[in-house]
């Protein structure tokens, strides 16, 4: 075992001595040591419970054969953060416990891991710790809330909270009506009720094999999800126990380029929130994955989009997905449609011409001897690599091969899809050289195809005030500059802004862009994580107000129409704005970190 360089031999009396004094015994020295990483705080709905689920893991790791060791992380609750400078520490805080895993468990020298996240910047701040670890780990999360719900019926999350701010500054609802709807939008424990970043990171661990099914859509504190942590528990056991295991389900061979792969191809059919491709950058990076924007596209053209949760559709939220078959039911439906591969079609790894997403990409040419198990036995290809290895033991092919959709209400079929491509998108253009993300399944039809006049505020504060001032106008497009990974520094989400847009009643005239980051509660045509971002010298910064600004979905396009004489002349003048910033820490993120298109990762060499 691992934990033998702490355990073992004469030489580790003195360590033993101080492992005694934790309360382990003789017999303990024989068992596997396990990790149980644990982000329970407070002030976090999707957290302040998970104390009571690491004592369950705890005690059904011991009834197992192993020794658990719980340690904490830290977290930040983006929606409480949002709109206010707490928010520069949230994307900031992913690096610390990425780095906070890696030190517990390397200084420390434990055998396996669970990991308890929930929300936010947690998620892929683990998986990139994990990788870092490369031991056996099972993540299962504490579960998404459950929807609020108004006397009337109205069905709330997070987002109606947000955007009743809106309707309550232009006077579209009283104040009886807003304190209502803040009362009810959250009823209780649980990662927020949609298809939000939370969620949209647990779904993803399902699709990469690293927990177990239900992970993402059973909701919180239920017996169901509790039955999921003895479960998960029982299996880390049984790993750590078996020395072959061990080696079998190291972190690396399970998340590794099939397992980020299907996890955009789930991505696209679920329309998560934006934040993932910016989250999975990173962890493909941290996996030593070659994997990048363009390849984004390319798996979006090939996926259908097959289920609609809120923000995208309001009535609808996470425990509607469990209900209607979960996760594996729409891999099960995404590995259904057939491709029309050659066996020479292009590999994960073929280069991808931005201008042509329309590009097939395909897992394996189809002559591979390593070639995937099928859910579909009529079919050649799959998106999917269903033989991709789970931490179930599984092939993900066998896992959910007998997981049905129960309603096409909730999760459609590929042939009566919301769309034949999927809910994300890549925009290219001379304002995103590097690329923009939208949540094409969150835009009304209507701006998908939108040219607007620039109105430009160069921090999310800025902007707040201006767009409740009344600054902005239908047939505007707002510019959010200067909240990118290096300027922000620590890359804002935008919800505050875009919920006031759409609770204005703008939702379908104004469009937004920005080097910052949204919320995946966000709905709208709002365009993130342009890059290059302001800080460092992207065309976003010279915009000025009144600029004609263009956005082609269909073609996969923001553009600034300016002619490039003027933009020249600006350029030679151009100034980076800089922020007076006090913190220490937001300081050196800001000299290290990459930009979004490269997954805001710190540099680890000067």
């Amino acid at each position: 075992m691992r934990s033998d360089i702490i355990k073992k031999g004469y030489q580790k009396a003195p360590h033993r001595s101080l492992l005694r004094a934790t309360g382990l015994q003789d017999a303990d020295f024989d068992k596997p040591f396990i990790g149980v990483a644990n982000s329970y705080i407070d002030i976090i709905p999707g957290h302040f419970f998970l104390n009571k689920y690491a004592a369950i893991i705890k005690e059904e790791i011991r009834a197992a054969g192993g020794v658990p060791f719980e340690f904490n992380t830290i977290g930040v609750d983006d929606g409480i953060a949002m709109g206010h400078s707490g928010m520069l520490y949230s994307l900031p805080s992913r690096e610390l416990i990425a780095d906070s895993i890696e030190t517990m468990m390397n200084a420390h020298a434990l055998d396996a891991m669970i990991c308890i996240p929930n929300c936010d910047k947690i998620v892929p701040g683990m998986l990139m710790g994990a990788l870092r670890v490369n031991v056996p780990t099972i993540f299962v999360s504490g579960g998404p809330m459950r929807a609020g719900k108004l006397e009337d019926g109205t069905i709330l999350d997070l987002n109606s909270a947000f955007e009743a701010v809106g309707a309550y500054s232009e006077g579209k609802i009283d104040e009886k009506r807003l304190h209502e709807i803040e009362c009810k939008a959250c009823p209780g424990g649980g990662s927020c009720s949609g298809m939000f970043t939370a969620n949209s990171m647990n779904t993803l661990c399902e699709a990469m094999g690293v927990a177990l099914p239900g992970n993402g859509t059973i909701p919180a504190l239920t017996p169901e999800r509790e039955a999921l942590l003895r479960q998960a528990a029982r299996r880390i056991v049984e790993i750590a126990l078996d020395e072959g295991k061990s080696e079998q389900f190291k972190f690396r061979n399970i998340l590794n380029k099939k397992a980020v792969h299907n996890a955009f191809v789930v991505d696209m059919a679920m329309g998560g929130s934006t934040n993932t491709i910016l989250h999975m950058l990173a962890i493909a990076k941290e996996a030593e994955v070659d994997f990048d924007l363009q390849s984004i596209n390319a798996i979006a053209q090939n996926v259908a989009h097959i289920a609609k949760i809120a923000p995208a559709l309001s009535t609808v939220h996470m425990e509607d997905i469990n209900r209607a078959g979960g996760v594996s039911a729409v891999m099960n439906e995404v590995a259904k449609r057939d491709l029309g591969f050659s066996d020479k079609s292009p590999t994960l790894n073929a280069s991808h011409n931005p201008k042509n997403s329309s590009q097939i990409l395909e897992c394996q040419d189809s002559s591979s001897t390593n070639s995937p198990t099928l859910a579909n036995p009529d079919s050649t290809q799959s998106i999917l690599y269903l033989d991709a290895l789970t931490i179930t033991g599984e092939k993900l092919g066998e896992r959910i091969q007998s997981a049905n959709i129960t309603d096409s209400s909730i999760i459609r079929h590929n042939d009566n899809a919301y769309s034949p491509v999927g809910g994300l998108k890549i925009l290219y253009g001379n304002l995103a050289t590097q690329g923009a993300v939208l949540k094409v399944a969150a835009v009304a039809e209507s701006m998908k195809e939108f040219e607007g006049s620039a109105v430009c505020f160069n921090s999310q504060d800025e902007a707040i005030k201006g767009i409740a001032g009344g600054k902005v106008k239908a047939g505007n497009v707002v510019v959010i500059r200067y909240e990118g990974p290096k300027g922000g520094p620590g890359m804002q989400e935008m919800l505050s802004p875009t919920s006031l847009i759409m609770g204005m009643g703008l939702g379908e005239s104004v469009a937004l862009i920005t080097d910052g980051r949204f919320s995946g509660a966000t709905r709208g045509a709002c365009i993130g994580h342009i890059s290059p971002e302001a800080a460092e010298g992207g065309l976003i910064g010279l915009i000025e107000d009144g600029d004609k600004i263009r956005i082609s979905v269909s073609e996969g396009v923001l553009e600034l129409l300016v002619d490039s004489v003027i933009l020249e002349s600006r350029r030679a003048k151009w100034q980076p704005i800089k922020k007076d910033i006090k913190s220490k820490w937001l300081k050196r993120y800001a000299l290290l970190v990459s930009n979004a298109a490269n997954g805001a990762v710190l540099k680890t060499e000067l």
